[in-house]
């Protein structure tokens, strides 16, 4: 992202990022897996070399804790992807409002000199 100079440019970046931080939908910090594994059901034909189960399963850390393991009904896929996807998109969003509030401070004293008439 390119950072103007000017703070009044750089604070009419900051105004739309501020806008978009809305949330649109439920967020979730989250890995998304999926693998094929075998069942318990000695019988199955997962067992005897046919095609194994798929299974969706989060992965997230809890503070505190290790690694944990959530299993995704596969009616919630679809949803579990979309909330992911809208947590990216606000990490990304928030960066960019941290750069453009760092270029507002560090070009603060050089502006205000300029509005007194001095450079």
């Amino acid at each position: 992202m390119r950072i103007p100079k000017h703070p009044t440019l750089i604070r009419r970046l900051l105004d739309s990022r501020l806008k978009k931080v809305a949330l649109k939908q439920p967020v979730l910090a989250a890995s998304f897996v999926e693998f094929r594994h075998c069942c318990s059901s000695a019988a199955c034909a997962c067992h005897a070399g046919g095609p194994k189960h798929l299974s969706q399963h989060l992965t997230l850390k809890e503070p505190g804790q290790k690694t944990r393991s959530v299993y995704v009904p596969k009616d919630l896929v679809k949803d579990v992807r979309s909330w992911i996807e809208e947590h990216r998109r606000l990490k990304q969003l928030l960066h960019e409002i941290q750069q453009l509030t760092l270029a507002l401070v560090r070009t603060h004293v050089q502006h205000r000199r300029r509005k007194k008439g001095r450079v």
